[in-house]
Formats: C-alpha cells, sequence, structure tokens
C-alpha cells in the first residue's frame, strides 16, 4: 500500500518518539525531494526564514522557501550525499559570515570561506547576510564626495559617499574599469582625508576575470584595502544568489564602525538570473520576461543598505555601485528599469562611444547624478558648470555639421571647444586622476586655454600639465586641496600657471 508523504511522516514522528523521547520534533524535517541543488523537506515546522540547516550526511543548506506543510532549502555544498528519506535539522542559526578589517587583501567565497591559499580569515565577528536597511532617522544626506578618478563623472556626474550610482551598458563597454578606477582612486585622493575600503563582489564571471582582477588591484597596490567576494560561473545558482548579500555585509562593517566603504556588484543582471534559476525550482511563480515578482524586492532590499549613517551612529558610509549589463543599448529591460528606478542615478556607456575611442564612454545625455553638487566640491562645481552645458551644445550641433558646407563663426567656436573638451575627457584605464590635477585641467578646458591647440594634441597638453605640476605646481596642488573652494586668490594662481605653461608647450 503507497503511503502519502503526511502519513509517512506520522510515522516516522512516533518511530523517532521510541528512541528520543525528549527530541523536539519541529526542530528535525525529512527529505522528500532533492536535485538541482535545492532540497524540499517535511517537518520543520518552526525553521526561520535564511536559517542554516544540516543534512544527516553533514552538508549544510539555507531555509529559503517557507510553506505551509514543507520547506524548500537551497544546499550549500554537494547534494551527492542527500537523497530521499535523509534528515534535516534545524541549528538555530541565521545565514553570517566573518567580518572585519582582516578580509581585506583577501578572496573569499559568499560563505567567508578564502580561495586565495593565505590560510584561514582573521575576523572580528559573524554577521548575518540578511539585514534590514538603516531606517531614515538613521541616516544623514550625502554629501562627502567618493571621487573616482575619472574626470567625466567626478565633472559631470559626481558620485557621493552613502549613494547607490547605477553603472550600465553593453558588455565590453567599460563598466568593470570604471569600477576598478574608482578603487585604485582611493588610493591618491587627498580629500576627503577618511580612508575608503572596497568590497569586489563577482557574480557569475569566469575564473580568468577574477584572476586578472586580483592581479590587477595587486599590481596597483590596492588590493591591500580590498576584499574580494567571488561567486564565480562555475559555482552554483546559490552561491551566486548569496555573494552580493555577503558583500554588502562585509561593507556593512566598516559603516557600521564609523569607516567609509564602496560595495562593487559585477554584476546584477547574472544575480537576478540566478535568483530567477532558484525561484522556478522552489516553483516560485514566474512574471514578466520570466523573472519572479519580488525580484525588485530582491535588489532593492540589496541596495538600500548603502547608506551614510548620522553622527550619533559614527557618521560612516557604504556607497554601491551596481553593474548591470544591457542588451544593444536597450536600457528599458525588466532588471535595467527595476535597478535604475532603486539607484540614485546612472552611468551610461555607450557601444557606439566605445567603439570611436572615446574612453570612458559614457554618454552624459543620459548620465545622471541625483545627488549632484551636493557631493561635490565647490571648486570642482564652479570649475566643471559650464562642462555640461558646453558638451550638450557640441552633440547637438555634432550631427547638423555633418550636412553644413559652410558654418558661421558662434557654431564653429562651439564645435572646436566641444572637440578639445571630447579629448580631454578620454582617460587611459586604471589611471586615475587626483582631483585637484582635474581641477586644473578642466579649468583649462572650459575657460579657453586648449581653444588654439590642434585637438590631437590635445592629450600631450594634459599630459605636460600634469608632469609640470608636480616638479613645480606642487604648492597650488596642496592649497587646492586645502580650500577647496575657487576663491580670486586660487582662479588667479591657476591662471598664472597656465598661461606659464602654454608658453612652453609644443603641440
Amino acid at each position: 500500500m503507497a503511503l502519502s508523504y503526511e502519513e509517512a511522516l506520522k510515522i516516522l514522528e512516533e518511530r523517532l518518539k521510541e528512541f528520543e523521547p525528549k527530541a523536539k520534533l519541529d526542530e528535525v524535517g525529512v527529505v522528500y525531494y532533492v536535485g538541482d541543488g535545492i532540497a524540499r523537506a517535511y517537518g520543520l515546522d518552526n525553521v526561520m526564514a535564511m536559517e542554516i540547516v544540516e543534512f544527516d550526511n553533514g552538508e549544510k543548506g539555507v531555509a529559503f522557501n517557507l510553506e505551509e506543510d514543507n520547506v524548500g532549502i537551497i544546499i550549500l555544498g554537494s547534494e551527492a550525499g542527500i537523497k530521499e528519506g535523509s534528515l534535516v535539522k534545524r541549528t538555530g542559526q541565521i545565514l553570517s559570515i566573518p567580518v572585519g578589517k582582516g578580509l581585506l587583501g583577501r578572496v573569499v567565497d559568499p560563505l567567508g570561506n578564502p580561495l586565495d591559499g593565505k590560510g584561514p580569515i582573521e575576523y572580528e565577528y559573524l554577521s548575518p547576510v540578511e539585514k534590514i536597511a538603516p531606517g531614515i532617522v538613521k541616516r544623514k544626506p550625502v554629501h562627502e564626495p567618493l571621487h573616482t578618478g575619472i574626470k567625466a563623472i567626478d565633472a559631470m556626474i559626481p558620485i557621493g559617499r552613502g549613494q547607490r550610482e547605477l553603472i550600465i551598458g553593453d558588455r565590453n563597454t567599460g563598466k568593470t574599469t570604471v569600477c576598478i578606477d574608482t578603487i585604485l582612486s582611493q588610493k591618491i585622493q587627498k580629500f576627503p582625508k577618511e580612508p575608503v575600503y572596497a568590497v569586489y563582489v563577482v557574480i557569475g564571471q569566469r575564473r580568468n576575470f577574477v584572476a586578472r582582477l586580483v592581479d590587477l588591484l595587486d599590481k596597483h597596490g590596492a588590493l591591500d584595502y580590498t576584499a574580494v567576494v567571488v561567486a564565480d560561473a562555475n559555482m552554483s545558482a546559490a552561491m551566486q544568489y548569496l555573494a552580493p548579500f555577503s558583500g554588502c555585509t562585509i561593507g556593512e562593517y566598516f559603516r557600521d564602525n564609523g569607516m567609509h566603504a564602496v560595495v562593487v556588484y559585477d554584476d546584477l543582471s547574472k544575480h537576478a538570473d540566478a535568483y530567477r534559476a532558484l525561484s522556478l525550482l522552489m516553483r516560485r511563480p514566474p512574471g514578466r520576461e520570466a523573472y519572479p515578482g519580488d525580484v525588485f524586492y530582491l535588489h532593492a532590499r540589496l541596495l538600500e543598505r548603502a547608506a551614510k549613517l548620522n553622527d550619533e551612529l559614527g557618521a560612516g558610509s557604504l556607497t554601491a555601485l551596481p553593474i548591470v549589463e544591457a542588451k544593444a543599448g536597450d536600457v528599458t529591460g525588466y532588471i535595467p528599469t527595476n535597478v535604475i528606478s532603486i539607484t540614485d542615478g546612472q552611468i551610461f556607456l555607450e557601444t557606439d562611444l566605445f567603439n570611436k575611442g572615446v574612453r570612458p564612454a559614457i554618454n552624459v545625455g543620459i548620465s545622471v547624478s541625483r545627488v549632484g553638487g551636493a557631493a561635490q566640491t565647490k571648486i570642482m562645481k564652479k570649475v566643471a558648470g559650464k562642462l555640461r552645458l558646453d558638451l550638450a551644445q557640441f552633440r547637438e550641433l555634432e550631427a547638423f555639421v555633418q550636412f553644413a558646407s559652410e558654418l558661421d563663426e558662434a557654431t564653429k567656436k562651439i564645435i572646436d571647444r566641444g572637440l578639445r573638451l571630447v579629448e580631454l575627457l578620454k582617460q587611459e584605464p586604471y589611471n586615475p586622476i587626483p582631483c585637484e590635477k582635474q581641477v586644473i585641467a578642466i579649468y583649462a578646458g572650459t575657460r579657453g586655454y586648449l581653444d588654439d591647440i590642434p585637438v590631437e594634441a590635445v592629450r600631450k597638453f594634459e599630459k605636460e600639465l600634469y608632469a609640470y605640476l608636480d616638479a613645480e605646481k606642487k604648492d597650488l596642488l596642496d592649497k587646492i586641496c586645502e580650500v577647496r573652494d575657487l576663491t580670486p586668490e586660487i582662479e588667479e594662481e591657476i591662471k598664472k600657471t597656465l598661461d606659464e605653461f602654454k608658453k612652453r608647450f609644443v603641440p
């Protein structure tokens, strides 16, 4: 006679009572399905969401789906030794990972296990992977800049400490480079003085990408203040789902202890795909574009944890830089629109600009920072105020110029300056520029110092200008860092410096 699962469970409970009279039966369950990295079990009546459970072969899992008569469990290790009829018991522990400064310079998996062969992790305490974001009362407005070292971003799309700024674009448009430059930039910036620690979360990328990333950070001396959390393409969907939450938890340690951190999620498109795979296996109903309806909530509760805390809580900050991959420049897809609506602005990288050699390939027209000038130093705000307008006028006229045979003087002037500004904003990858040098270069561009220099000589002008500033104008650079405002005295000194340099510059 075939027994139903409920009947089989009752018989099992009676048998357990015989062997262990004091056993709490709601702490033990029986697996009735296993496959594709998940298990379903009856009997774990009081289990909590995201609680760690242990199978009778020693493997661990996480309670993911709490249903009326069963629990859906994500298996964290191998499912090979788990079969129908296996016992699974509660541990009473919510999934937590080690946090602390001991993770800096280390490469770990989403559970905090080391992947770099440098021995065990030194940590301060275990922190839950899933947390509620700080409420409005615990926060204060974002007001300190997070310098990226990228001229186009620091001048026109400023990012503040505690902000969430989306990096979006097609494959191979330089999204990862923008984030790596931001991490490298923290080593060279003199203001604000407090250091920014970094957490780089790799989701669903190839292993050679991870090796190159770690090597690059190490080569530039940035690995010392960076933790790398890896859930590569070879890892299970469960690990890829947990990775950004683990990275966020590591970053929150710095935020909650009065320090500053930036966390990069590379990328949330693959995270959404991993979550979709798990959800469909758990029989959650799919919605638009076959993603489950709560995929918005998934990213909302992750990105809401980026915050600038108030002074009573130590004034720490956690900045989030999520990356989302668009397809053929389409930012109207389900996941891109979801994340755009959650974040405080987006930097859109365009394939056409990238192919033309404009790098970073930032489309200034649809890139925006909703924190804006609040996260910019006064001097940068004053110097770069005209930059966006000049570029916008140039882009508008650029299309018409192709068909015009003769140009009036005013149009020609806008086109000439626009070409030089585009050239000035180009930047080599992994070469962040300190804010004080950016200010002088952008002043030169917006105030007409480049107008009589050939377009092809603009990059040479910029490079030699930086060398000249380092060699002979250290005092001016220090003054800009100290005052951080375009006072008449500093402006006069910048003009004098540029006049002197132009006399000796040979195009």
